[in-house]
C-alpha cells in the first residue's frame, strides 16, 4: 500500500528527506547495528577500562580503610573516656579502657590519676593509643604519590574527667 508520500520513510507521520532516511535508521530506537564489533571499539573500551579501573579501586580502598580508621578512632576516644571515668571513681582505668576497646588489640593506655588531695581544677587524664594497619593496598598506592610505604598509622584517644574533690 502506498501511503501517499512518494515512497519516503516517515517518522511520526512526517516525511523524511531521502538523504536523511538512510542515516536515520541508526538513530531510531530498536534499529540494529551490524552484528560485528569493530576492533577500534574493542580497543577503546579496553583503554577506558585500563584508565578508570585503578582509580575506581583506589576510591573503593580509601572508603573501606578510612571507614575502618574512623571506627577505630571513635573506639579509642570512647575507651579513653571510660578509663578517665574509672580513674575518677578509684577503679582500674587501664583495665576499663582496654575492655572498652575490645575490638582493637593491642591498646596502650597512659593514665594521669587524680592527686590524693584533689582541688577544683584537677583532672584525671587517660590517653589510649593503637597502631592502625590498612587491610587494602592503600599504603602501597600512597607511595606512588610521594607518601611512605608504611601501611600503619598511630591513632590516639584522650579522655579527661574532673576529679571528685
Amino acid at each position: 500500500m502506498d501511503s501517499g508520500n512518494g515512497g519516503q520513510q516517515t517518522t511520526g507521520g512526517h516525511p523524511l528527506p531521502v538523504a536523511l532516511a538512510a542515516d536515520a535508521r541508526h538513530m531510531v530506537p530498536g534499529a540494529r547495528r551490524s552484528g560485528r564489533w569493530h576492533r577500534a571499539d574493542q580497543g577503546a573500551a579496553a583503554v577506558e577500562m585500563a584508565i578508570v579501573l585503578p582509580l575506581l579501586l583506589l576510591v573503593l580502598f580509601a572508603v573501606v580503610d578510612f571507614g575502618r580508621m574512623l571506627n577505630a578512632q571513635i573506639t579509642l576516644t570512647q575507651a579513653a573516656r571510660e578509663g578517665a571515668r574509672a580513674a575518677v571513681l578509684n577503679a582500674d582505668p587501664t583495665a576499663r579502657a582496654q575492655d572498652a576497646a575490645s575490638g582493637l588489640a593491642p591498646v596502650q593506655v597512659a593514665v594521669t590519676p587524680c592527686p590524693a588531695t584533689s582541688g577544683a581544677y584537677d583532672d584525671a587524664v587517660v590517653v589510649t593509643s593503637h597502631t592502625f594497619t590498612f587491610i587494602t593496598p592503600l599504603g602501597n598506592a600512597a607511595a606512588l604519590f610521594g607518601g611512605d610505604l608504611d601501611s600503619s598509622y598511630q591513632l590516639t584517644g584522650r579522655g579527661v574527667m574532673p576529679c571528685l574533690g
